[in-house]
């Protein structure tokens, strides 16, 4: 097991960031943990980190001052333009922030801290069309992306890739769909979660407005993603390895949508809208998650009616608020 002095987390205020930083104390007591946001003063008042540094990968001259400033000794770059719909409307955005800004953060990790161990935060919409084989994916599956951002994360992916050849101590994980309190309305659960929430709260009217329901996607607890980063971070892997986080079991985003419901004491009625809907799309994601099954040693734990129950539970909260 690798110990580590100083870990440096990108992104750490945003949805997985929020759920990672109080693991990575838990699982790495000595460390000093450091944040890197792009609101870094005033820092979040919530977040339990020992430091914060400003970082914005929009702005990737600025990466190699704060690598060596922060000079970690471990990184989870989670930060990304992380939204499918946005980067439909903005896709040179999504390639910014996700190839460009990334290229930019490594290159300055080989300078600044060459020992680093570089955990990406990769997804596995790199697969994109490849999907349409509905087998369940192992991380030898294609690369054929289908959308901006699922372009941007695969040729980062690939360039990350060929830079552990050139001594980046760099791990990639793809992490499947995952979810859980905190996430935004963008994402699907997040979003029925939402709109159920102000209907029982007598603020929207009986109706929920949703996208393609008879699409199968590999779900997973945010939690037990967070628990590969930190597997990734601690275990001795061998640079350049890559690693598919995934549940193994499909799951109807109707089956989904019908779950939340039956948990609430409303009955909306639903309707399908076009403008929902992905240009491109496959019908049915699995993947198989067995290297990181016995290299990890990673599995997931969160039973999945509990993880729907905790973001609908989290989206009454702030509806309440």
């Amino acid at each position: 097991m690798r110990t580590h002095s100083r870990l440096l987390v990108t992104g750490a205020d945003g949805f997985v960031g929020r759920h990672l930083v109080p693991l990575l104390r838990k699982t790495f007591p000595t460390a000093t943990l450091i944040a890197a946001t792009r609101q870094a003063d005033p820092a979040p008042r919530d977040l339990a980190v020992d430091a914060f540094l400003p970082f914005d990968l929009l702005q990737p001259d600025q990466c190699k001052a704060m690598i060596a400033t922060a000079r970690p000794d471990g990184l989870v770059h989670l930060a990304a333009q992380a939204s499918v719909a946005s980067s439909f409307n903005d896709p040179l955005a999504s390639w910014r922030a996700n190839l460009v800004g990334t290229l930019a953060l490594a290159e300055a990790v080989l300078s600044e801290a060459p020992q680093c161990r570089f955990v990406l935060a990769s997804s596995a919409e790199v697969y994109g069309l490849s999907f349409r084989a509905a087998e369940p994916l192992d991380e030898g599956a294609l690369l054929r992306p289908a959308n901006p951002y699922a372009a941007s994360k695969a040729a980062c992916d690939i360039a990350v890739g060929e830079m552990a050849l050139r001594g980046l101590d760099a791990i990639r994980l793809r992490a499947f769909n995952h979810t859980g309190a905190g996430q935004s309305e963008n994402f699907v659960i997040a979003a029925f979660a939402r709109q159920l929430a102000r209907i029982e709260a007598g603020v929207q009217d009986p109706v929920m407005h949703v996208g393609a329901l008879t699409r199968w996607r590999d779900f997973l607890d945010v939690s037990d993603v967070c628990a590969a980063y930190a597997a990734a971070l601690g275990r001795e892997l061998q640079p350049g390895a890559v690693y598919n986080i995934a549940s193994e079991t499909p799951r109807s985003i109707g089956d989904i949508l019908d779950t939340m419901i039956a948990q609430s004491v409303v009955k909306p009625r639903v309707e399908v809208e076009a403008g929902r809907l992905r240009p491109t799309d496959v019908e049915r994601v699995v993947g198989s998650s067995a290297l990181a099954r016995r290299e990890l040693h990673w599995a997931p734990q969160i039973p999945w009616n509990q993880t729907v129950a905790a973001v609908l539970e989290d989206w009454r909260v702030r509806i309440r608020a």
